[in-house]
């Protein structure tokens, strides 16, 4: 329900893949939301916006004609109250902090379960910051970053890299990891050795170690 008028929440589904976006929009609608319509670019999404004033956009970050983070600062810009939701395929860094500068209120990863995304939705709707695992870490450790001077080297994980380490430090085993991820017993070892790179360190006693310290758990 939107928060203020406890009407179904009106979403607006943009992405250029329409197996994918249409899908997602009859899922959503199945489960009580109310479509607002689905967009193939950014400019569409902009017009549709304008007729259509939904509550939440759920808004791909790789888009054929802008990206996905101008395309958030032109729809806030068009609309303020709207609430604008990244959900990718990508974990990458920079695309992930572009999107947030600009004012995206949460992002999730494509392979995230429809119940979190619709739980995603509703509490971006009500103005909270949800990111899929992992992301949340990224975007806080870019902040601290950002505000000390003290560690200019302070190694870049990245978000695969975090979610991965914080499944270590919860006891999970390799083969149990990339079940969870839906990867290979092998990417999940390269992740792991380029952490260990990364960090200087050795082996998974220092990394379980090391997550600790940092509070990924």
């Amino acid at each position: 329900m939107c928060p203020a008028t406890d009407e179904p929440l009106r979403v607006l589904v943009v992405d250029d893949h329409p197996i994918w976006r249409d899908g997602l929009a009859d899922k959503l609608a199945e489960r009580g939301f109310t479509l607002a319509g689905t967009a193939e670019d950014g400019a569409q999404a902009l017009r549709l916006l304008r007729a259509t004033r939904p509550d939440v956009v759920l808004l791909d970050l790789h888009l054929p004609d802008l990206p996905g983070a101008e395309v958030t600062r032109r729809l806030l810009a068009a609309d303020a109250s709207i609430r604008v939701l990244i959900l990718s395929a990508s974990d990458e860094r920079q695309g992930l902090l572009d999107a947030v500068a600009a004012g995206a209120t949460g992002y999730l990863l494509k392979s995230a379960r429809l119940e979190e995304v619709t739980a995603a939705i509703r509490s971006a709707a009500a103005g909270r910051a949800v990111f899929s695992p992992g992301l949340a870490g990224l975007v806080l450790g870019e902040y601290r970053r950002l505000d000390t001077s003290a560690e200019p080297d302070v190694p870049r994980l990245t978000a695969r890299e975090i979610e991965i380490l914080r499944l270590i430090a919860k006891g999970l085993t390799y083969p149990e990891i990339a079940e969870r991820l839906v990867l290979s017993h092998r990417t999940v070892q390269n992740h792991v050795q380029n952490t260990l790179g990364k960090l200087r360190l050795h082996n998974k006693a220092q990394l379980v170690r090391y997550a600790l310290e940092e509070g990924i758990e």
